[in-house]
């Protein structure tokens, strides 16, 4: 597609950036001590630094910056102070990260910086303007309800991207996934027709997918290079941003896609993994009267982990599942008779994920094998 030129441009701005960035920002982060320090709850076993978050801030303002000097993509942004509204919020919510790191932070005064990067979008017009449900029909958001609903829509992103971030690779290449599809489809819903070509949420998320996989590169394991909350909260709020300016804003059209139904099912698809592992997770907190912020080792990625997966195993399971909620996403886009198939589809991956998590449908292991674990349990205690 020739409209997706300019984008195809700006995603190659920002890996390159962020790649150079990655080596100034490892260097920078062990001089002043911004590193990570292995603990009982962490997977890595060496001091690593972080400042991928600053490595991805920088490719995040240059591939912006760029972004003013093409012409297709310079009336994109002209047309609205959205984008400049996302680089701040971005910058903000990159400095709570920051402090985050270096002192761990309350949760309230964490909430408190997710609002205020959230009433940045919302006050620059990155918002979602509507909602499409299921049986409710067609929702005109009011002005009373829109700074809200940002807010929540920010925190639930920035907090599943910064609680999946606990391998690595892991939340970079889920958000490189779920960006890189998000661009696709709204580049494909301007193609018909159905968003118009001001719209900024390909050019977010082509960025977001831009500065992941130039971050990926240091951060693979063995990771010479960490995000920090810095970086998973930028990702997360620059996630919120793009979904909410595509799915927030499609016309009330069916028959396209089965996603027409419901356009904001589609940041619940390409981030299906962070998302059930945050609902999972607070789930899991509040029956043991534990805070969301407490932290522990029951994420899917540490139960991939517990089942017999290596590292890097974990790391292409969890990219594969997230690729394959993508797809249920695009193909119908570009093949509508598929539509059909997708409930079936979702039923059947909901079923196999269950079947692999759920301990008590899985076979048990051997008596023999059971007790001599036990007693080397026992004996290392």
């Amino acid at each position: 597609m020739s409209i997706a030129a300019p984008y195809v441009v700006i995603l190659l701005v920002a890996i390159f950036t962020t790649i150079l960035a990655n080596r100034a920002a490892r260097l920078i982060a062990l001089r002043v001590g911004y590193t990570a320090q292995p603990d009982f709850r962490k997977v890595h076993q060496r001091v690593t630094p972080y400042g991928g978050g600053a490595a991805m801030f920088v490719g995040l303002c240059v591939a912006a910056t760029a972004a003013t000097l093409l012409n297709p993509l310079r009336t994109v942004i002209s047309s609205s102070n959205e984008v400049f509204g996302v680089v701040l919020a971005a910058g903000l919510i990159f400095m709570v990260g920051l402090v985050d790191d270096f002192r761990e932070m309350s949760p309230p005064a964490k909430v408190a910086g997710q609002v205020l990067a959230a009433t940045i979008l919302y006050f620059s017009g990155c918002t979602m303007y509507q909602l499409k449900l299921p049986l409710a029909g067609f929702i005109v958001l009011g002005p009373s309800m829109l700074p809200l609903i940002t807010a929540i829509w920010v925190f639930a992103l920035t907090n599943a991207i910064n609680l999946i971030d606990g391998l690595d690779g892991l939340a970079g290449g889920i958000v490189a996934i779920a960006s890189g599809t998000l661009c696709i489809y709204g580049l494909r819903l301007e193609e018909l027709g159905l968003l118009p070509m001001s719209n900024v949420g390909p050019l977010i998320a082509a960025i977001t997918c831009g500065i992941c996989l130039g971050f990926l590169p240091d951060n693979v394991h063995p990771a010479k290079l960490f995000m920090g909350d810095a970086g998973a909260l930028m990702l997360g709020l620059l996630m919120s941003a793009s979904t909410m300016v595509i799915g927030g804003r499609t016309p009330p059209t069916s028959g396209v896609t089965f996603f027409f139904f419901a356009p904001l099912l589609i940041p619940v698809f390409i981030l299906g993994v962070p998302l059930t592992d945050a609902v999972l997770a607070f789930i899991r907190r509040t029956a043991s009267g534990q805070s969301f912020q407490t932290a522990d080792k029951n994420h899917i990625h540490h139960r991939l982990m517990r089942l017999g997966h290596g590292h890097r195993r974990t790391v292409a399971i969890l990219w594969l599942w997230s690729a394959l909620l993508s797809a249920f996403v695009l193909v119908p886009l570009f093949f509508p008779k598929i539509n059909v198939f997708i409930p079936v589809g979702v039923a059947g991956l909901a079923m196999a994920l269950y079947t692999w998590f759920h301990p008590g449908l899985r076979s048990a292991p051997e008596p023999e094998l059971e007790d001599i674990s036990l007693v080397a349990h026992d004996a290392h205690e």
